[in-house]
């Protein structure tokens, strides 16, 4: 007897395969297809993203990846930089996106430095993500900027 058929209960009728069948089907729909809460209020997902970047003393860049109903998947950071800056890589970006089957996503970073104001190169980052996204059909939904006081939302600017 193998090793693994040690670990399976003792099966003496088709009853009992189709019980256990139907357990390893409840199983695998929930790996499948729980995902974590619909994110809906912006507030709460600023309040999630401070708390993850507020602290740090360098620039950082995160993502959430969300499904088709705008349901929690991960959050994940991506890139670390210097006080003032951080090198990201659309292709990256893309890459993990697609390795959660995600199909919108929010971006942030912070500026440790306390400014809310988005730079220039904020501003082209966002857009250039943006247009690369929906190429892999993924929507980015909103770009956070994590600093002193209240984050600051590219979406609710018009910058996005």
């Amino acid at each position: 007897m193998s090793a693994s058929a040690t670990l399976l209960p003792e099966i003496t009728s088709r009853e009992d395969e189709d019980h256990l069948i139907h357990t390893a089907l409840q199983i695998l729909d929930v790996r499948l297809f729980t995902r974590g809460p619909k994110l809906e209020a912006p507030h709460e997902v600023r309040n999630y993203l401070k708390l993850q970047l507020a602290a740090m003393d360098h620039e950082v860049f995160a993502v959430i990846y969300l499904d088709s109903v705008h349901r929690f998947i991960k959050y994940e950071v991506l890139f670390h930089g210097s006080i003032s800056s951080a090198v990201i890589h659309p292709r990256q970006v893309i890459k993990r996106a697609l390795v959660h089957n995600a199909a919108a996503i929010i971006i942030a970073h912070n500026h440790p430095s306390g400014c809310h104001k988005p730079s220039l190169a904020d501003k082209r980052l966002t857009a250039c993500l943006k247009e690369s996204l929906e190429l892999v059909e993924v929507r980015m939904l909103d770009h956070f900027i994590i600093a002193e006081g209240t984050p600051l939302s590219l979406a609710e600017y018009g910058w996005l």
